[in-house]
């Protein structure tokens, strides 16, 4: 007879199970085209809000290529944790509303999610998501500026995102947040998923989401045309997420055209 855990749930496209994933992952022995984790923070008093010692390290076994979110606090705090992962870039996702209601601060209206990588540069998933430009182009120049910097600095060409139609999307994407329509405390809409998914993972590809909550990592690698497993430590998460992947529900966090 099999030890492997069952799925909480599981379709043609994506599965989740219940659990820790220091746990689980090493039953499953999967290995993912992008991970994409959302960690507790650590950053509040609410009892599910505990850093996961080691989670990172674990994660080399799993995939090559990681899209974590997280505060500023949160990654200074726990560098060291990452320490076999390369960092190549970060992300900065604008909400509508903020977290942050300190009087002595600014309103943090922001997280960020930082892109970590392991082995050659090269055999990684990297295409970047395209967006509608309808301002003036700018084709003076599309040189290459000559330089010996690291594979995942990439060579810097001037203007030539602004010379067709469509521009490469922006470090900073402003989406809003699931305030009032949220199933989980710190739920990402799809919208702020779907361009690193589209980034990191081919098509039919796998995702992984050690830290699953509402399921939207799921939600949105299916959309896309990914395979995606989940792990969520909390059975009351599981409940509400197998019912939003069953029903296929309408999903407020998609972009919109």
């Amino acid at each position: 007879m099999s030890t492997v855990t069952a799925p909480y749930y599981a379709d043609d496209k994506v599965a989740l199970y219940h659990g820790d994933c220091r746990g689980i992952l090493p039953e499953l022995g999967l290995a993912a085209d992008l991970i994409v984790a959302d960690p507790p923070y650590g950053e509040t008093s609410l009892d599910w809000d505990v850093w996961p010692d080691g989670w990172p390290s674990l994660m080399t076994g799993h995939g090559s290529s990681l899209w974590c979110f997280g505060s500023m606090r949160m990654f200074l705090a726990q560098h060291h944790q990452f320490a076999d992962w390369r960092l190549s870039q970060d992300v900065v996702w604008e909400k509508h509303n903020g977290s942050g209601f300190a009087a002595d601060r600014f309103k943090r209206v922001h997280e960020h999610a930082l892109h970590w990588y392991r082995g050659r540069w090269s055999d990684l998933q990297r295409d970047v998501p395209r967006i509608p430009f309808d301002g003036p182009t700018n084709a003076r120049s599309s040189k290459r500026r000559p330089g010996n910097s690291p594979a995942h600095l990439g060579a810097i060409a001037q203007n030539a995102a602004y010379v067709s139609t469509d521009r490469m999307m922006r470090s900073v994407i402003r989406h809003p947040s699931m305030h009032g329509n949220a199933l989980n405390e710190t739920e990402k809409p799809t919208g702020i998923l779907e361009p690193l998914i589209t980034y990191g993972c081919p098509p039919g590809g796998l995702v992984l989401d050690p830290f699953a909550g509402s399921c939207s990592t799921l939600v949105a690698a299916r959309a896309l045309g990914r395979r995606a497993v989940g792990i969520e430590k909390r059975e009351s998460q599981c409940e509400k997420a197998a019912l939003r992947l069953a029903q296929d529900c309408l999903d407020l966090g998609r972009c919109v055209p």
